[in-house]
């Protein structure tokens, strides 16, 4: 190995990754703008300085790629990491250091693979979990898991949880094979297939992918659910849905957001990069000014200013806008002495 090499894999492995490594999620804290986390294929890093210099957090975890972040909404110091096979970690201190969480997750291998955490709003140590063995509640902040199934019966595999924020009891999954509603906060689970799945895939586990959901805080009957094969959507709670958006180019959607300050503003991504719509679906604009890929994996919006969005590619970094997406700016480099 030449000397050259040997500078390159050291700069590698002590300065984190640069704009090739893709960035799977994004983690805004709730109170400060100046902080947030990222994880790639490979580490967690985090920034105290709105993006200038990283930091990587991933000391005392396993080797398992982290696919799922939470922040405590009332201890912000304490983060939850969901992995792709080894459970879930907790952290007091903003991930300086690790601890496994996954009494009740042991039950089989594949549980470890977590997809997303939702918080109780009433109570932060209330935690659903949304993993490829189905859901599962904590109610002691991750010291004791349980699962959640009563109902799911067709399918393991929950991909993501949606929960709605006027009325907390109510829940949809998105799993491998459609969406179910629970209103008892997961204590019983229903199949809301109608309109969703077609009728003759309605037996196949794995009949519709479905990557986010998102409850609208302006008319809570009114859920998104975004799928790798399309865009849907209900207004009455999910007794039957309609599809939208079938003018996008790429019907493959990764991830969504819903303008948490404007109402009927939902933001969309995948393949082909990002998209807006301001009226609740109907139409679409794409707002990819400024990305260097258009292969979006991941976007949030900031909790303190509305307009600040983060898109996370996979080949060009981390994007920041602070026009509702209208432009986007590179950020630094993700790096900093581990």
């Amino acid at each position: 190995m030449s000397n050259l090499l040997v500078a390159l894999v050291l700069s590698a492995s002590l300065f984190g990754c640069n704009r090739s490594d893709p960035i799977v999620l994004i983690q805004l804290h709730p109170k400060n703008p100046e902080i947030i986390y990222i994880a790639t294929n490979d580490y967690i890093y985090k920034t105290r300085d709105g993006g200038q210099t990283w930091t990587n957090l991933s000391q005392g975890m396993s080797h398992s790629r982290v696919i799922a972040m939470a922040i405590d909404p009332v201890y912000p110091a304490t983060v939850y990491a969901g992995t792709k096979g080894d459970a879930v970690y907790k952290s007091h201190d903003g991930g300086q250091r690790w601890a496994s969480m996954r009494t009740g997750l042991d039950d089989a291998t594949i549980t470890s693979v977590v997809n997303q955490f939702i918080f109780d709003p009433a109570d932060a140590q209330h935690i659903f979990l949304a993993t490829t063995m189905g859901v599962f509640e904590t109610k002691n902040g991750g010291e004791q898991w349980t699962k959640k199934m009563e109902g799911m019966k067709e399918v393991l595999m929950v991909v993501t949880l949606g929960m709605d924020p006027t009325r907390p009891s109510i829940l949809y999954a998105g799993t491998s094979g459609g969406v179910y509603k629970s209103i008892d906060q997961a204590g019983h689970w229903e199949k809301v297939n109608n309109g969703l799945v077609p009728p003759d895939m309605l037996k196949t586990s794995r009949a519709l992918n479905v990557t986010s959901i998102q409850v609208d805080p302006y008319e809570p009957d009114t859920v998104y659910a975004a799928t790798l094969t399309g865009l849907y959507k209900t207004t009455d709670g999910a007794k039957s849905w309609k599809r939208i958006g079938e003018s996008l180019a790429d019907q493959m959607i990764v991830t969504m957001v819903l303008d948490r300050t404007r109402r009927g503003v939902v933001y969309i991504a995948g393949r082909d990069g990002l998209h807006r719509s301001e009226d609740a679906g109907i139409t679409w604009k794409l707002i990819n000014n400024g990305l260097a890929t258009t292969n979006v994996r991941t976007i949030a919006q900031s909790t303190t200013d509305p307009k600040l969005f983060y898109a996370g590619t996979n080949g060009s970094g981390l994007y920041r806008s602070q026009d509702n997406g209208e432009t986007w700016k590179p950020m630094p480099t993700i790096g900093g002495r581990a």
